[in-house]
């Protein structure tokens, strides 16, 4: 993963997020991105506005794929 910056939406949406909600999403976060962390390379809050950003694009192409198939059968 490459890491880049993360869209001012996404940043705004984990500002909103409570600290459980925070904490799922650091969870679910790659590897990459943890070790960035952890280094304080990244902050935490741009970790997770960078997390929220990669798994709606991971969800918009599989929501793409999806509709690929479906329109095969």
């Amino acid at each position: 993963m490459k890491l880049k910056t993360a869209a001012t939406e996404y940043v705004e949406k984990a500002r909103l997020l409570s600290r459980e909600e925070a904490e799922r999403v650091f969870v679910r976060m790659r590897k990459k991105l943890t070790r960035r962390l952890e280094d304080d390379k990244v902050d935490p809050l741009t970790a997770v506005a960078l997390q929220l950003q990669l798994e709606d694009e991971q969800l918009e192409e599989w929501r793409k794929n999806l509709n690929k198939i479906r329109g095969k059968q």
